[in-house]
């Protein structure tokens, strides 16, 4: 029996949409005929959570992502995913406010590595992702050794994502610009590179990287609707 997914979206909705997508059409690869997944989406208004993480105020984020959490297991969802890397700097506080399971991304992604063989990877994210600990430390602990842009190519990859990706603008000197950061990477000894942000993925491919690119909307699409259909 397929469960019903609970998500909190609109992280942005640019990349929701993303999600919405693609868990359908796995679902559908799977089981065929006319099927699709069954799915709650609670799309928060990310104007307000941005201003939030500029101003630090992770608690009114916990606070607000709780009461998404809750009313979608009011609804009847039977586990928990947040469509955004960023959003799970404090995800445990948001899940223990439910009795419900909740997909992690980073656990996906981890799991796509180390079937992948790779171990040092590259990280792109948004500033919070890649200067703070909860996302690193997490890969970590499950064995990888991960490397970040230097503060230039830090500033790069998040302004894109804030001033152009969330804002569905697809440039081809922001891609340009990508690479050149990935380069840097790689020749640092990144042997994969994490697209750690679930806007990235709208502008790099991976056919514009050298190395395995690690997707995480579709790794974590893909775990989502592995646990929703059992497997």
């Amino acid at each position: 029996m397929m469960k019903t997914i609970g998500m909190i979206g609109g992280v942005s909705w640019e990349s929701t949409a993303e999600y919405y997508r693609l868990i359908n059409q796995m679902v559908n690869e799977r089981l065929g005929g006319v099927h699709s997944a069954k799915l709650l989406v609670h799309s928060v208004d990310f104007g307000e959570i941005e201003a939030l993480q500029r101003a630090g105020d992770w608690d009114r984020i916990v606070a607000i992502l709780a009461e998404a959490a809750q009313g979608l297991e009011r609804s009847g969802a039977d586990f928990l995913v947040v469509s955004s890397n960023t959003l799970h700097k404090r995800v445990d506080e948001v899940q223990a406010a439910t009795s419900l399971p909740l997909v992690h991304i980073v656990d996906a992604v981890s799991e796509a590595m180390g079937a992948a063989g790779v171990k040092k990877v590259g990280l792109l994210a948004t500033a919070y992702t890649m200067e703070q600990d909860f996302y690193i430390g997490r890969m970590e602990q499950h064995g990888f050794e991960v490397l970040v842009p230097d503060e230039q190519g830090r500033k790069i990859v998040h302004d894109v994502i804030f001033q152009e990706l969330v804002r569905g603008k697809i440039l081809d000197k922001s891609r340009e610009a990508y690479k050149r950061v990935i380069a840097d990477l790689v020749a640092h000894g990144a042997e994969g590179i994490i697209l750690g942000c679930t806007e990235i993925p709208l502008l790099i491919k991976a056919e514009d990287v050298d190395v395995p690119v690690f997707d995480t909307t579709y790794i974590h699409a893909k775990k989502i609707v592995d646990v929703a259909l059992g497997e």
